[in-house]
């Protein structure tokens, strides 16, 4: 069983935190259907931001879902070790840090992966994290900030010295983002440098992909992103399948739609009407892309303007005999 400081972990394969995307009602599903931890989205390190309605809400987390793992972006040291006090007090059992967002509105910061090219300032930002606490303390991380300067392990064997209890590496540089191919041998490259537990990230998106990767690189765990946009159930379905030497049985299309009616209704209820219809477009437009409806029907849902129609409009889905045809996934198939 994998272990993160005094936390067994149900499995190994773990919810990426995605800012946008992994909100409560996602996190409690993939929870739910079988992932060995969920994160919570990436929450500014800066106090003024801290108590936000906003980062209150990226912060909550699942009951029971354990253990608890708040994740805090920055650029500050001592901001940042204030700012794993707080998750503490806020009910974290675990506190990730950041350094593997690339999106540009967190790089001008100066955080997430921005970081990877100031080896001494990352240096400063783990040690002052694990010293403001007892909590295990994670990194998130990219195998470098440019394909020049693929500098992975250096950081690795960084956090390991501070203290850090666990690496999850997503197998592109920042420069990269989410472009080109994943640099699995750089991730077996960091597991070999390290004692500390990795997950493998980058382009998991199946069963068969996931026991590639973990081959390839000798990971201990993964961490299942984007492809969990419309599948929360992977990360689960992936461990299931790990755990019984073979891909798991596909979900068929009346299941995929009641697990898209339940993350409906969650959004709302979270939300409130006015919020979730946008945030539910996006969910269930991937769910219905999945299931492989057409773009008119998809586009149709999407122009729904009330928390009754989009209600509606799925139910109708559970009741035709599309919902017993369609198959939920085309490598699910031929699996």
């Amino acid at each position: 069983m994998l272990r993160i400081g005094p936390h067994n972990l149900r499995n190994p394969i773990v919810l990426a935190p995605m800012a946008g995307v992994t909100d409560l009602p996602f996190r409690e599903l993939a929870w739910e259907l079988g992932a060995g931890a969920v994160v919570t989205e990436m929450t500014s390190a800066k106090p003024e931001l801290w108590d936000t309605a906003l980062s209150r809400e990226r912060r909550a987390m699942p009951r029971d879902a354990g253990p608890r793992i708040i994740q805090v972006a920055g650029s500050d040291a001592p901001m940042i070790g204030d700012a794993v006090r707080r998750a503490e007090q806020s009910g974290a059992e675990i506190v990730d840090i950041n350094m593997g967002c690339p999106a540009k509105k967190v790089c001008r910061q100066l955080a997430g992966s921005a970081l990877l090219a100031d080896e001494a300032l990352v240096g400063r930002i783990l040690d002052a994290a694990v010293r403001a606490t007892s909590l295990p303390v994670t990194l998130k991380m990219r195998t470098g900030s440019t394909p020049q300067q693929r500098n992975g392990v250096r950081i690795a064997r960084l956090a390991e010295a501070a203290g850090v209890a666990s690496l999850a590496v997503h197998g592109r540089t920042r420069s990269c983002r989410f472009v080109g191919r994943v640099e699995y041998q750089t991730i077996a490259e960091i597991k070999r440098a390290v004692s500390v537990p990795v997950f493998a990230n980058g382009d998991i998106d199946s069963y068969a992909s996931a026991v590639a990767v973990l081959r390839c690189t000798g990971a201990d765990g993964l961490l299942i992103g984007r492809a969990a946009l419309g599948a929360p159930w992977l990360p689960g379905d992936i461990a299931i399948g790990l755990a019984m030497g073979r891909a798991p049985v596909a979900r068929g299309p009346v299941e995929v739609l009641g697990i898209a009616a339940r993350h409906l209704q969650r959004l709302h209820e979270f939300y409130g009407e006015r919020r979730a219809l946008g945030i539910a477009r996006k969910h269930v437009k991937s769910y219905l892309e999945r299931l492989g409806l057409s773009r008119v029907r998809i586009q149709a849902f999407t122009r729904l303007e009330t928390a009754v129609a989009q209600h509606d409009f799925v139910a109708r889905l559970l009741t035709t005999p599309m919902a017993a045809r369609v198959p939920a996934s085309r490598e699910d198939e031929a699996a």
